[in-house]
């Protein structure tokens, strides 16, 4: 009896962290039928492994401290975004917004840890993503601060020339760029 109550406790806490990490994923779904779990469940797990869901997991995760204070969460971080990045293909979800956060904010991180890394990273974004003005935007804020102010400069006005969108994000971060900002856009232009 003891066994069997042993294995009884085993798969019910293998169960029971299996839902939070399914909960964690898909942070909060909303059900057409609210009466009932069964329609946020079905839909969890028709939706599951798409780029807003992996976004609102990976940012909440990020909630948990600050990245360039704590080198734990910088590791881990960086573990989940390429586990994000590796799940999800880019032929499928180069037009999706929060797919192209993901690859910016994935090579915002490694930034910390190797720039030639992502550098790396932020050409892999910009290849995807083109047409997201802040995609290229992010690429020429980390060449801005590596000290590359051509390369920043080269990366806008192809940006532009590109049609990426909002024109006006790209055309702001010119104008500070040519006032000699050290941040093309500031946080509430972003």
């Amino acid at each position: 009896i003891a066994s069997i109550m042993n294995r009884v406790r085993d798969l019910k806490n293998k169960y029971r962290n299996e839902d939070n990490i399914t909960d964690e994923l898909n942070c909060t779904k909303i059900s057409a039928d609210t009466t009932d779990n069964s329609g946020t469940v079905n839909h969890i797990m028709m939706t599951a492994n798409n780029p807003e869901d992996w976004l609102c997991f990976l940012l909440r995760l990020e909630k948990k401290g600050i990245p360039q204070m704590d080198a734990n969460l910088l590791n881990r971080l960086i573990g989940r975004y390429s586990q994000a990045v590796t799940a999800l293909p880019a032929e499928k979800h180069s037009q999706d917004e929060s797919y192209a956060r993901i690859l910016v904010r994935f090579a915002e991180l490694k930034a910390l840890q190797d720039p030639e890394e992502a550098r790396d990273q932020f050409h892999l974004a910009r290849l995807n993503c083109k047409k997201f003005a802040f995609v290229h935007v992010a690429f020429a804020q980390f060449e801005l601060a590596q000290g590359n102010t051509k390369k920043c400069k080269q990366l806008l006005q192809k940006a532009v020339e590109c049609s990426a969108v909002p024109l006006d994000m790209l055309e702001t971060a010119l104008q500070n760029f040519h006032a000699q900002k050290k941040q093309l856009l500031s946080d509430e232009e972003k």
